[in-house]
């Protein structure tokens, strides 16, 4: 109850800029466990299937299960027709994975600057309480410092937590693409190996 009240009097002190700062943290929130359930979901891999190296197990929209799907239809066409099929799906599955990343950098670079937003409108407050013959209103020149300082604290945090979350989800999308990019070629060089014994053999 009183982590409440707390969370409920900094939003009071903060402002205005409060809530357009709330909103996005709630969007930067939802986008972070979205594409993790979705990594988790279509990306991951038990080892056993690893070991096994049988994907037909996985979901229909695992990117593992669509690129061996694309591997087995173009099995029986020309290498340079299955290499474009293949480069075609881990672009989509490239666009898909990285799908809302763009926002949670943006918000990285906004939620800042409304943080600063609402310091500038704080301390504009805070002069403003200040007449030509001094001080005329302490408690409210402090309130407005509050309004600032709150403001640019949790602009700081949100960007901080978004940034975090955006490299970590990149990195990790970058580094499934690599592997796929691995094991499509690997697959493919076992493929063209296989033609040339057939081709020719001993």
């Amino acid at each position: 109850m009183h982590e409440s009240n707390a969370v409920g009097e900094a939003l009071r002190l903060g402002g205005w800029v409060m809530y357009p700062l709330s909103a996005l943290a709630v969007i930067a929130l939802a986008i972070m466990i979205e594409r993790a359930l979705v990594l988790l979901r279509y990306a991951s891999v038990p080892r056993s299937v690893r070991a096994s190296d049988d994907f037909s197990g996985l979901p229909q929209a695992h990117v593992y299960r669509r690129i061996t799907t694309t591997l087995h239809e173009t099995a029986h066409q020309p290498q340079w027709w299955a290499e474009a099929q293949i480069e075609a799906v881990a672009a989509q599955i490239d666009r898909e994975l990285k799908r809302g990343l763009w926002v949670l950098e943006t918000i990285v670079t906004a939620a800042p600057l409304l943080g600063l937003l609402g310091t500038i409108v704080g301390m504009m407050h805070s002069f403003q309480l200040i007449g030509g013959n001094g001080l005329v209103n302490p408690t409210g020149v402090t309130g407005g410092v509050a309004q600032a300082l709150i403001a640019t604290a949790v602009g700081l945090v949100i960007a901080l937590a978004a940034l975090f979350a955006f490299n970590y989800l990149a990195r990790h999308t970058d580094n499934l693409i690599d592997e796929l990019e691995s094991f499509c070629n690997h697959r493919l060089n076992v493929e063209r190996l296989d033609r040339e014994r057939k081709a020719n053999p001993v």
